[in-house]
């Protein structure tokens, strides 16, 4: 495959094995446009992206502005095309025409099932059994141009959006090297979205993430793996947060929701129980259901506060 100018366009963890895929496919970076640094920790320093971090320790040429609004500075790079990872910014129509062979998209489902900005927390949510990657001609739409190429990938029962998001993204990094090659040696074109199944995966709002005890507990348990290991679905006791990092479905007893059973370990919900594994409290490592009872007792019969309707 000859090597092509690339224009690399991610920020988060995610695009990281993107980028060092084409970087060892030969292909040229002739820059990477990621989001700004931003203030974080305790001392609010700045912090770069993890793309950032990877463009910076291989010598490459970075932008970070604010708005992607200088759609000539882009042009002036004369890319062949652009990789487009979770930047974070909207692409405007003068942007995604400006490389030669347009703008690309790895974007983290199957599309057209769920378009938008949390694909992988939403797939888990609602059950799916298979996720995936597609790679995408970029339009104006929000999701919406035509597929290049897709790869499926099994949910298993246990994933949680941490084990899904580190194997989606490596599902990517070896999908967009082989969609160039197809583009470029095969001639490949986009295919149109169906509009057949096609669902929106809107950003995880803070209100989501409360645990609602009166809920099925297979339910919860969709929401304790689409939200870890971040931001993590919590409860109150005792006046306290606690997040729920990991747990499964349990049989359950005709208690009220939020009740604690037997030794702390299980909480009944709407139908069944959730049977806690790993549980983090604010400002606290987080620690296996063992250790944190130890220092921080649930008693059996205790009846945790549910979520306001």
């Amino acid at each position: 495959m000859g090597s092509l100018r690339i224009v690399f366009m991610g920020t988060p963890d995610f695009a990281v094995p993107a980028l060092e895929a084409l970087i060892a496919a030969g292909h040229e970076i002739v820059c990477v446009y990621t989001r700004a640094p931003r203030p974080a920790g305790r001392g609010q320093r700045e912090r770069r992206s993890p793309v950032h971090e990877l463009a910076d320790r291989r010598g490459l040429r970075v932008r970070h502005p604010v708005r992607l609004t200088d759609a000539g500075a882009l042009a002036a790079l004369s890319p062949d095309i652009a990789v487009v990872a979770a930047y974070g910014l909207i692409l405007p129509p003068a942007a995604l025409e400006a490389p030669r062979l347009g703008c690309i998209n790895i974007h983290a489902s199957l599309l057209p099932r769920w378009r938008g900005a949390a694909p992988i927390q939403r797939a888990i949510m609602a059950g799916d059994e298979e996720t995936g990657i597609t790679v995408m001609q970029m339009d104006e739409g929000l999701d919406t141009g035509g597929i290049l190429s897709q790869r499926r990938l099994a949910i298993g029962p246990a994933d949680d959006a941490g084990v899904l998001h580190d194997a989606l993204a490596a599902l990517g990094a070896g999908l967009i090297v082989e969609t160039l090659t197809e583009m470029t040696e095969d001639g490949l074109r986009a295919r149109p979205q169906p509009d057949e199944g096609a669902t929106y995966a809107d950003k995880i709002d803070r209100a989501e993430t409360r645990i609602d005890w009166r809920r099925p507990a297979v339910e919860i348990h969709r929401q304790v793996r689409a939200l870890s290991p971040h931001p993590g679905a919590w409860f109150e006791a005792g006046g306290t947060r606690v997040r729920v990092l990991a747990a499964h479905p349990a049989p359950g007893a005709a208690l009220p929701p939020g009740t604690a059973i037997g030794d702390g370990t299980a909480i009944a919900c709407g139908s069944g129980a959730l049977r806690l594994e790993r549980l983090q409290r604010a400002g606290k490592q987080a620690v296996d259901i063992g250790a944190f009872l130890r220092g921080f007792p649930i008693p059996a019969g205790t009846v945790l506060p549910v979520k306001s309707a």
